[in-house]
Parts: C-alpha cells; sequence; structure tokens
C-alpha cells in the first residue's frame, strides 16, 4: 500500500483556487519532494494532509486512513506521523532535553531521547535553554521533535532552513539512514540540491497543480537535454549546445592534439529545469 494516495485534491480560499484537482501517489519507505514557488498551493496540500486543514474535494489517504477523520482513530494515526513545520514556539524556559522527553512522552514508541539528540547534532546543548539556541540550533531541535516519536511516515518543510552546510551534509545523512530504516518521507523545501540529493522523486507544483512527477535526473527532460560544450580556442572563449557531447569533444580534441583549453561539459541542472517549468529564468 502506498504511503500517501490522493485523488482530485481541492482547495479554494474565496476566488482563490490554492488546490485544483491534484493526483499524487507516494510508496512506503520513498523520499518525495514537493518543489514549487510561494503561493503554488504545495504549503496548502501538505497541511491537508497532515491533517491541519479540511479540503473542499477529493479523496486523501494518508497511512490508509483519511486525515480529516476525527476521535480515537486519529490519535492513533498521528502516533504514526511525524511533523516538521517551517517554524515552533516551544516554551523557552525549557532545555533541549527536557523539551524532547517532554514530546516522546505523547508516543507509543519513541525513540531513545540521546540517540535524538546526538542525530541532530545537540549534544553540547542538551542542557541549554531553548530560548538560548541559534536560529540553526532551534532548528535542529525542530527535527528531534518530529523524529522523536519514531515515525512511519515523516512531514519535513523547509528543514534546513537556518543550517550551516556542515550541519545541513549532517541533516541529510540522517534523513537518509531513516529512509534506510523504513520512513517514508515528504518534503519540501527551496533548496534543490537537497531535493537532488534526498528525493527519489520530485513533483513540482505551480498555480494550484501538478505540473509533473519524476526522478530528479529525469525532470523535464533533463536526462536528454543538450549538453553545453565549452573551450577556449586562443583568445576567445566558444560554446555550443549538442545532442553529442562526446562525438563533439572527440573533434575538438583531434583540433587540439589532445588537450582541449579549459573545456566544460554541462547538461541543465535541476535549478535550471526547476526555474523554466515554473516560468522562471536565471538573472
Amino acid at each position: 500500500m502506498n504511503a500517501i494516495e490522493v485523488n482530485g485534491l481541492r482547495k479554494s480560499y474565496g476566488d482563490v483556487h490554492a488546490v485544483q484537482g491534484i493526483d499524487l501517489s507516494i510508496a512506503s519507505g520513498e523520499i518525495f519532494a514537493l518543489l514549487g514557488p510561494n503561493g503554488a498551493g504545495k504549503t496548502t496540500t501538505v497541511e491537508i494532509l497532515e491533517g491541519f486543514r479540511s479540503r473542499d474535494g477529493g479523496d486523501v489517504s494518508v497511512l490508509g486512513f483519511d486525515p480529516r477523520e476525527e476521535g480515537h482513530a486519529a490519535r492513533e494515526w498521528r502516533n504514526r506521523i511525524g511533523i516538521v513545520l517551517q517554524s515552533t514556539s516551544d516554551s523557552g524556559d525549557l532545555t533541549v532535553i527536557e523539551t524532547i522527553e517532554h514530546f516522546s512522552g505523547y508516543y507509543s514508541n519513541p525513540r531513545n531521547v540521546c540517540e535524538v539528540i546526538n542525530a541532530v547534532g545537540l549534544d553540547e546543548k542538551a542542557g541549554s535553554l531553548i530560548r538560548k539556541l541559534s536560529g540553526g540550533q532551534r532548528r535542529r531541535l525542530d527535527v528531534a521533535l518530529g523524529i522523536i516519536g519514531n515515525p512511519e511516515l515523516l512531514f519535513l518543510d523547509e528543514p534546513t532552513t537556518g543550517f550551516d552546510p556542515e550541519a545541513r551534509r549532517a541533516f541529510w545523512a540522517l534523513i537518509q539512514q531513516l529512509r534506510g530504516n523504513g520512513t517514508t518521507i515528504l518534503l519540501t523545501t527551496h533548496y534543490l540540491d537537497e531535493a537532488e540529493a534526498l528525493a527519489d522523486r520530485v513533483g513540482v507544483i505551480n498555480n494550484g497543480q501538478i505540473i509533473e512527477i519524476a526522478t530528479p535526473t529525469e525532470l523535464g527532460g533533463r536526462s536528454t537535454a543538450q549538453a553545453l560544450v565549452t573551450w577556449r580556442d586562443g583568445s576567445t572563449m566558444k560554446s555550443e549546445n549538442t545532442n553529442n557531447p562526446t562525438a563533439l569533444v572527440s573533434k575538438l580534441m583531434t583540433k587540439f592534439n589532445g588537450e582541449i583549453p579549459e573545456l566544460t561539459v554541462t547538461r541543465p541542472s535541476l535549478e535550471d529545469i526547476y526555474l523554466t517549468m515554473i516560468g522562471l529564468t536565471h538573472e
């Protein structure tokens, strides 16, 4: 069974159609990245899946449960999911370890508190008050609270905002470890390198509609896009778009007797493809 099944999802706010008939399937154990500009509908979609927002139409199943249902079944369902929101406002007068221990009590099968603190890189801040944490450290605590319940499904909304490069890499390793243990992860991020490093598949949403779902290497025809070959010829830099860069490079090697000055061969990055799909281009 897929972890998430969505068919014909719709949500409007007055005359604004935030989500317009989305279909989406996410397999159990998959890391899926949902990409889109601000106002595209991704936050509304994710909040519906999390049970925080109602929908106007369509069918939704998250771990076999309809998030709009209430009662005991809903409480059991919430025990199986973890959520890392864009921002939270927990008590600043508690320490890191006190906060995580408190949240662990909400779950029937929580992870070890000390292991979670270590996993998010807060060992040295375990006894610190939350209000004394830096922005990046506060974000790591948010992630810790999202995974303490040992969730089957984890929602990550812009999880590495405020992380330095080293912390981001450590976080990526944590997410890959969770995936290796069978956790399904739905990720929203504005960092295209993050989506490429982590996601099995990505979906691009704009104007309330899914434009395309594919692997990061295949999105928007990226894998078959023309390559740009650039080299120096005397005092001039030359470049050529080609479907067969190998043949062009071989030709240039003959011309330059083996060593091609300042040779580069590039295909469109995931960011290039994404910006084209949402109607933007690099400055």
